[in-house]
């Protein structure tokens, strides 16, 4: 009886001990969570020390930036490719004008003066030869000023079309800088999902590696008590290695994301950020 309590005793003692252990590990990895794991590190890597921030993993990333219509604007801004598309938007736009300004180089004005004093007119009488007068000049004196105007066929016929042809490149040119903001804004949707889908399975996968981190530390314990072998104990540290490459892959995939997302906004996450 007496050893059947005392075995019952050592048993008793045993679970507590491991409750403990697995209470004590629960808190190290939590804490080790809180303190190193939640938070994902950016801006040290490009070498901006002073803008070195950090992401919240148990915090959705989609609270954590700003607006996502806000980020399309700032792509839109930044983006190469409107910005291009803009520059040809423009100068069709000015072409446009041009086109409807090119018909007044059919028009053009003229002014002169000459001096005279009309006396050829005045006392109906021809000026001496010799005396250095002009004649033409005595009659044509005064201020002149008129406007000519020459109008080809093709200015009547064909101008209307040239018009409307500056008018049709330039409207083209606007629906295609808006197919280039649309294909922005679509692949910002794919990247932007893809970097939320990969947080959430990152947050998994660093939950499943912090119970196989605990479970191992419980099997090499055991291990030292002879109370498990060492196949079992490889099991644990398999299953472990295992866990810790799976969320080092998914970790590569979220990071991945981020930066691609980074290169399509046009700034880092640090900008990104809510205040």
């Amino acid at each position: 009886m007496n050893i059947y309590l005392s075995t019952v005793l050592v048993r008793n003692l045993y679970q507590i001990f491991l409750v403990a252990v697995i209470g004590l590990f629960c808190t190290v990895c939590s804490g080790q969570t809180v303190s190193g794991r939640k938070l994902m590190m950016f801006g040290q890597s490009s070498g901006a020390a002073a803008d070195t921030v950090y992401l919240d993993i148990d915090q959705d990333i989609a609270v954590q930036l700003i607006p996502f219509d806000e980020l399309v604007k700032i792509a839109a801004t930044n983006s190469p490719f409107v910005k291009y598309q803009n520059e040809v938007a423009n100068s069709l736009s000015s072409g446009y004008a041009l086109s409807k300004a090119q018909v007044l180089q059919n028009a053009a004005g003229f002014a002169n003066y000459s001096g005279g004093n009309q006396s050829i007119i005045s006392s109906g009488s021809s000026l001496p030869t010799g005396t250095g007068s002009d004649a033409i000049g005595q009659i044509a004196n005064g201020y002149r000023v008129g406007v000519e105007v020459r109008m080809s066929l093709y200015d009547l016929f064909g101008r209307k079309h040239q018009i409307r042809q500056a008018q049709s490149n330039y409207q083209a040119a606007l629906a295609q800088k808006q197919t280039v903001e649309l294909q922005l804004r679509r692949e910002l949707i794919t990247i932007y999902q893809d970097m939320i889908t990969a947080q959430q399975l990152l947050k998994i996968r660093l939950t499943d590696e912090q119970a196989s981190l605990v479970a191992l530390r419980i099997a090499e314990v055991e291990a030292q008590k002879g109370k498990i072998t060492a196949d079992q104990l490889a099991e644990s540290t398999s299953r472990y290695v295992q866990t810790k490459s799976a969320s080092e892959e998914i970790k590569g995939n979220f990071l991945k994301n981020v930066h691609q997302f980074e290169a399509m906004v046009g700034m880092p996450i640090q900008r990104m950020k809510r205040n």
